[in-house]
């Protein structure tokens, strides 16, 4: 038995091919198709395998994101394609991977890690809780009149400059270039609705589906608010059923417009956090604490838990899962912690893993 350890320079095929024979045994294309930046030789550094008699047993990869938002920047490593063959389960592989991503994760002064799951108990025992914010809405009808100042486009010959133009307008990002996006648009499975102006120039753009995942899914989605609305119309209209759209609780406008529909709309969470650096997170947050005209800011360990104080308010937390439910929901305490909180925080489709 080997590992947990990095693969080869010449095993990751030999990986990719585990993959393949676990996640995705009834499907024509590699999944490293359909997370081209994560399962990546350039990204084997951040992988973790367990082998034994040099056959893959168990594995999983991290993707360290930058994620911008308007209270700071803050690095996410996402972690996913947790697996280890049935033979071997219930022998504490797939913790020792996980805790060897989670290690690299905090020696590249990751401040979080997500993933997203539906084993919450397991992944509770390694730190992990459901937490952040986000809301779909099922649209299964069209959102008005097709507006004839665009032309639509269910294509993935798109310029990846494009939408890199547009998706930079959104608040929160994950640090992406143009090339990211070019091997995004690349993944099966996926289609890439767009709606061009009389100009010649994208005004919107909505991605559905991700290989095996997302399928009827709108995970991606950029442009102003009446393009974007239009769209999902010729969206609704090519696909003759009716299909989900994901988007972050910070998307004021256009939730507002998706409600003026009544649409059935559900509030769920982003994924599972886990705090990697404390201290680094209490930095950023104390910044931004004081940007709001906060003089009065302390996050400390405690030898029961976490005491958190804004000014005049402070909270006895038992455990850093709470805190994270604090600062990016869904949690609310005192009105004076309301205004601040929940943080901003959103990871986008084409980058989860």
């Amino acid at each position: 038995m080997q590992g947990p350890r990095i693969p080869e320079s010449n095993e990751f095929s030999k990986v990719v091919d585990f993959l393949n024979d676990q996640l995705r045994p009834d499907q024509n294309w590699s999944i490293s198709h359909e997370y081209p930046t994560a399962l990546n030789p350039n990204n084997m550094h951040n992988m973790r395998i367990i082998t034994e008699d040099e056959k893959v047993i168990s594995h999983a990869v991290l993707k360290p994101i930058i994620v911008k938002t308007p209270v700071c920047i803050f690095k996410i490593a996402a972690i996913g394609s947790v697996v280890t063959q049935a033979t071997h389960r219930g022998q504490g592989f797939s913790t020792k991977v996980i805790e060897e991503c989670l290690a690299e994760a905090k020696a590249q002064d990751c401040d979080l890690s997500i993933l997203w799951t539906n084993l919450y108990d397991f992944y509770r025992k390694l730190g992990f809780e459901l937490a952040g914010n986000e809301v779909s809405f099922v649209i299964d009808q069209e959102l008005g009149a097709l507006s004839p100042t665009y032309r639509y486009l269910d294509t993935h010959q798109v310029s990846s400059d494009a939408i890199l133009r547009l998706y930079n307008q959104h608040t929160v990002t994950n640090y992406r270039t143009s090339e990211d996006i070019r091997k995004y648009l690349q993944i099966p499975n996926t289609h890439v609705y767009t709606a061009w102006d009389a100009s010649g120039q994208l005004a919107a753009y909505a991605v559905e589906g991700k290989g095996a995942d997302l399928t009827d899914y709108i995970h991606e989605w950029g442009g102003g608010v009446s393009a974007l609305q239009s769209l999902l119309t010729y969206i609704f209209k090519t696909k003759k059923r009716a299909f989900t759209l994901i988007a972050p609780t910070h998307s004021i406008n256009l939730i507002a417009r998706l409600d003026e529909h009544g649409f059935v709309k559900n509030e769920g969470y982003l994924g599972m956090l886990k705090i990697i650096n404390l201290k680094s997170l209490s930095t950023k947050v104390g910044r931004y604490v004081q940007s709001r005209g906060v003089k009065n800011f302390k996050l400390e360990k405690t030898e029961t838990g976490l005491i958190f104080q804004v000014d005049q308010t402070s909270i006895n937390l038992n455990s850093e899962q709470e805190l994270l439910k604090l600062l990016f929901g869904p949690s609310e305490y005192s009105e004076e912690l309301t205004e601040l909180f929940p943080l901003p925080l959103w990871i986008w489709g084409w980058d989860s893993i």
